[in-house]
């Protein structure tokens, strides 16, 4: 399929590739020869991006992040929600050249879909809640909601990334200047993950002490829902809050906690 679509790519058609994450994992070799080193104009629909629950571990579709951001020419984004999601198709199918959107298995949120044709601008994200807080989450894809009730809990910024691949390398360095504690969260591995790209461009510009990385650690998922996936993985808001509170020694985020 990935070959088939570079081909109708080189002859001039724009193929649009709709494949589970973990079955993109076959098709890695034809994905960096036949696509991406000739920058081919093929659009990926990345299914089960993240937990899949009863689909079991060979359908994981935690890895994803990790093996496509080391892949020159691909832009790499995650919506939060089901209108970001057609604005990424719109973005990625407009763009020329290998573009890939991962989202989740299920249902999302019941956002309203606005059908227009309005494209994102490549490498930006957008700001969800700005306050005066020492705290901001930049939260990737699906996270959203769960990042929302975390920031609105702790009263922190909040911004969803949209972008994992081309960063938004200048909201990032104004986060690093403005906060004490920038928080990455993300439904993929984190070796190699979302954070992993946050954690390189604030290493380069001389930030890195201020990010903690919430993601899947080095382990395939346990059997189950994908709601027992992410608590067993540590994505719920209480067990973020209780690392928050323990790993940053945040003293009012650990009053409050007491509190409830």
């Amino acid at each position: 399929s990935m070959t088939f679509a570079a081909g109708l790519a080189k002859e001039g058609k724009k193929p649009i590739l709709a494949i589970y994450s973990t079955f993109l994992q076959r098709a890695y070799d034809q994905l960096i020869h036949d696509v991406a080193l000739q920058k081919l104009d093929v659009t990926l629909a990345i299914d089960r991006a993240g937990f899949v629950g009863g689909d079991g571990a060979t359908h994981a579709g935690i890895f994803d992040v990790s093996y496509l951001r080391c892949i020159p020419n691909m832009i790499i984004m995650s919506p939060s929600d089901e209108n970001e999601c057609w604005k990424m198709l719109s973005t990625g199918y407009s763009y020329q050249g290998p573009a890939a959107v991962r989202y989740p298995r299920g249902e999302g949120p019941g956002t309203e879909i606005l059908k227009n044709f309005d494209l994102l601008e490549i490498g930006k994200a957008r700001v969800i809640n700005e306050t005066s807080s020492d705290l901001v989450i930049l939260s990737f894809g699906n996270m959203l909601d769960l990042s929302k009730e975390i920031a609105y809990q702790i009263n922190c910024s909040l911004v969803d990334m949209r972008f994992i691949k081309p960063l938004d390398e200048e909201l990032i360095k104004k986060c690093a200047k403005t906060y004490k504690h920038i928080i990455t969260i993300e439904e993929n591995v984190i070796t190699g993950g979302a954070g992993s790209a946050v954690n390189e461009y604030l290493s380069k510009i001389g930030y890195a002490e201020k990010l903690k990385i919430f993601g899947i650690l080095d382990e395939f998922p346990i059997v189950g829902s994908q709601e027992d996936q992410r608590e067993a993985a540590g994505l719920t808001k209480n067990k973020i809050l209780e690392r928050l509170a323990i790993d940053l020694n945040l003293k009012d985020l650990n009053k409050k906690i007491s509190a409830q």
